[in-house]
């Protein structure tokens, strides 16, 4: 039994910009290891938290009982995978079906280390869509051999306090059992409706005097499309494909690039013009990921952008900590 006040102990896979291991953190976990492949994450995650365990390695190449010195159990074993393909996409289409190694290398972890719990975030079709069932069973294979009590969950980082309106597949185990008491405790856990873009980013935008800050401010009075961070392989920071750039659109945003600085003092904005809309920083959009503005996003625009729109929203990992920490507790 782990007692209330008592720091517990977590692992981490593909920990990316730490926005899982700083909301965990928040919920009382401190990582025995962060693992990341990503140069710029493994230095976004130092520079943050120079205390922290990061190891700069692939899971696909790492054997966890033999290259993490781990000292005592392990409570939870937290990752945020690469997006998730369904078995029979990755079947058709060319690559090595790298996500679909990375859900078995997870499954595999988890089987080693014997975590008391598991949070893993990915899609929500991971969850929800019966052509992900095969990719499911990567790593249900392990949690069922082992004897994990276990369930998929799609929560909304809109009800966790998030301006954002971005659906999370959720995967939750427990080794003793435990689900229905996270169930429980993630059910108290009230809906915000209370933030907007609007709202998050006021300050934020008015921070060289732009004199419509607050007309805009009242004008994206809602909460964001979903954030996509994008391809590590291909193109530059936006947000998202035409259908998200639109949605951005009526909130008065122009979604075709990023901002290196806010909207100068005397900007002309108009949200019916393509040329006149205002445009995000990479900051900003970090702000309506639910990072603080202390977190410092090492790299390059498109590479700290793809970090932050790639992360798990530091709120809905704290939440859900909680949650598991709750069931580790009683």
């Amino acid at each position: 039994m782990a007692g209330v006040g008592r720091r517990l102990a977590s692992v981490e896979l593909c920990a990316g910009a730490g926005g899982m291991a700083l909301g965990l953190e928040q919920a009382g976990f401190d990582p025995a290891a962060l693992v990341d492949s990503r140069d710029v994450a493994c230095e976004t995650l130092r520079t943050n938290r120079p205390q922290w365990p990061v190891v700069h390695r692939d899971i696909l190449r790492m054997n966890p009982s033999v290259d993490l010195f781990l000292d005592g159990s392990i409570d939870l074993l937290s990752a945020g995978l690469p997006r998730v393909r369904s078995a029979a996409t990755a079947s058709r289409t060319r690559g090595d079906g790298g996500e679909l190694a990375l859900l078995d290398t997870t499954g595999h972890w988890i089987w080693q280390l014997r975590p008391r719990a598991v949070i893993l975030e990915n899609v929500p079709a991971l969850v929800s869509r019966s052509e992900y069932a095969e990719s499911r069973s990567y790593l249900e294979k392990y949690l069922e051999d082992v004897g994990y009590e276990f369930g998929w969950r799609v929560v909304n980082a809109c009800d966790f306090g998030v301006p954002q309106h971005r659906e999370l597949g959720i995967l939750v185990a427990f080794r003793d059992g435990g689900l229905a008491e996270f169930d429980a405790a993630l059910g108290t856990v009230e809906p915000s409706s209370s933030l907007s873009v609007g709202s998050v980013l006021r300050a934020s935008m008015g921070a060289r005097g732009w004199l419509q800050a607050g007309e805009w401010a009242c004008y994206a009075d809602r909460i964001a499309p979903t954030i996509v961070g994008g391809s590590w392989d291909r193109g530059g920071a936006d947000l998202g494909p035409a259908g998200s750039q639109r949605a951005w659109a009526r909130l008065g945003v122009e979604g075709k690039s990023l901002a290196d600085r806010p909207p100068a003092l005397d900007f002309d904005w108009d949200p019916a013009s393509d040329d006149r809309r205002v445009r995000l920083t990479v900051d900003q959009v970090a702000e309506l990921q639910g990072f603080p503005g202390s977190w410092r996003i090492c790299g390059r625009k498109t590479a700290r952008y793809r970090q932050i729109g790639n992360a798990t929203p530091p709120p809905v990992a704290r939440i859900l900590g909680s949650a598991v920490r709750t069931v580790l507790s009683c």
